[in-house]
């Protein structure tokens, strides 16, 4: 699958309800060949509008952590499990996330990132296990098949709850710590 296909496929689906209250469908940002992929769990208002992802208070945060830590815009790619918003920014229902599972996974197989950060429960519950506890494995890194995965909050968590921001900003800059030590 190529990206104009994978983009064209995302616009026309109707495979969940999801599609029926979108403005538009919200596929990603970033580096298409990057080492790191952030994986969040769905568009907000916010995203619905400029069909692009984490643009709102929430991704404002995680720009700015990103920045402050060293990484620079060609070092990663930002989509979301579901690539339309769900009513009210409510969490995506588990047939909404299966309904689009498989863009993530061509995305994944275009990009080839070396590690997925799993931003939130919702990311690491559809990436790495279903029944992954954010709280408890949140900052562990876990390998499946050759690529690295790191579950940490989701920025939103941070504006909800300014206590875990230094845990998230460490797990951040294990991921570039760990980008460098790839790289190299």
């Amino acid at each position: 699958m190529t990206w104009e296909t994978l983009e064209s496929t995302c616009k026309n689906c109707s495979k969940c309800a999801l599609a029926n209250g979108r403005r538009n469908v919200v596929i990603g940002r970033g580096c298409k060949t990057a080492d790191v992929l952030f994986v969040g769990e769905g568009p907000g208002e916010n995203e619905d509008k400029q069909g692009i992802p984490f643009v709102g208070q929430a991704g404002e945060l995680l720009d700015l952590a990103l920045a402050s830590i060293g990484y620079g815009e060609g070092d990663y790619y930002i989509a979301n499990v579901v690539k339309c918003r769900p009513p009210q920014n409510r969490n995506p229902e588990p047939d909404e996330c299966e309904a689009c599972l498989p863009y993530l996974r061509a995305q994944f197989a275009l990009i080839k990132p070396k590690i997925i950060v799993c931003l939130g429960s919702i990311a690491a519950n559809n990436m790495i296990a279903k029944d992954i506890r954010i709280t408890k494995a949140r900052g562990t890194w876990v390998d499946k098949q050759g690529t690295l995965f790191m579950p940490t909050y989701h920025p939103a968590a941070l504006l909800r709850d300014p206590s875990k921001k230094a845990d998230m900003w460490e797990d951040l800059k294990k991921v570039y710590d760990k980008l460098k030590e790839i790289r190299a």
